[in-house]
């Protein structure tokens, strides 16, 4: 288990990751034209935005409000990059997106082998790490089939 701090620290963490790729999504969908993109990159910002509240839920109930540094600078670095990598087109905001949700996944599973035995919290871990790994499958799916357009 944890130490409080430590948890503490780790939470927002993942809190300031959640709101830069809500910043992230939402910026890049507004540079797209594609509709099924742009609405995914929504939905999925959307989805971020919960798991950004349930950390920030998470912090409340053990008496610790979000750190004031992920509430500035994760929003500030999700908007200006998903402005430059939305810039590049579809397949570089693909790419990007999977990169940024592969490294959340890779965080979530080292954060769930050290939770310890807060169910609730290993509950909330393990359903955040599968969005993350499904909106990963629905980016690669995507890129696949830009990728084939651009072959032929």
């Amino acid at each position: 288990m944890l130490e409080e701090k430590k948890l503490v620290q780790i939470l927002n963490w993942f809190y300031g990751l959640e709101l830069e790729q809500v910043d992230l999504y939402t910026a890049q969908s507004n540079q797209v034209e594609d509709i099924y993109l742009k609405k995914a990159l929504r939905r999925i910002a959307v989805i971020e935005q919960q798991h950004a509240d349930n950390m920030g839920a998470e912090l409340k109930r053990l008496g610790h409000n979000p750190s004031v540094v992920g509430d500035i600078f994760g929003p500030v670095i999700g908007r200006v990059m998903g402005s430059v990598v939305g810039y590049a087109g579809p397949i570089a905001i693909l790419r990007t997106d999977i990169a940024v949700e592969e490294k959340a996944m890779r965080d979530y599973k080292d954060f769930i082998l050290k939770a310890g035995c807060d169910e609730r919290l290993f509950d909330l871990l393990w359903s955040n790490l599968l969005d993350e790994d499904f909106h990963t499958a629905w980016f690669a799916n995507k890129l696949r089939e830009y990728e084939k357009l651009e072959v032929k």
